[in-house]
């Protein structure tokens, strides 16, 4: 459920309702604990957009090992 709630806030921010909250308190997840997932998925989503949007590229030892998961 954690990882659909992230996957969801970063492709379709948009389309979140308090209904995507209720499914992870219903896990037991705190409302602490929600607040945290929250923050770490829009922290990453923006740090990549502005990586992206000044394109800052990776460093080399990033790719060196990209071919090992394609």
């Amino acid at each position: 459920m954690m990882l659909d709630y992230a996957a969801k806030l970063t492709r379709a921010p948009w389309e979140m309702t308090e209904e995507d909250v209720r499914q992870l308190r219903a896990c037991a997840f705190s409302d602490r604990a929600i607040l945290d997932i929250a923050q770490v998925v829009a922290y990453y989503a923006y740090v990549n957009r502005i990586a992206d949007g000044l394109g800052v590229s990776l460093e080399s030892y990033w790719a060196q090992g990209k071919e090992d998961y394609a």
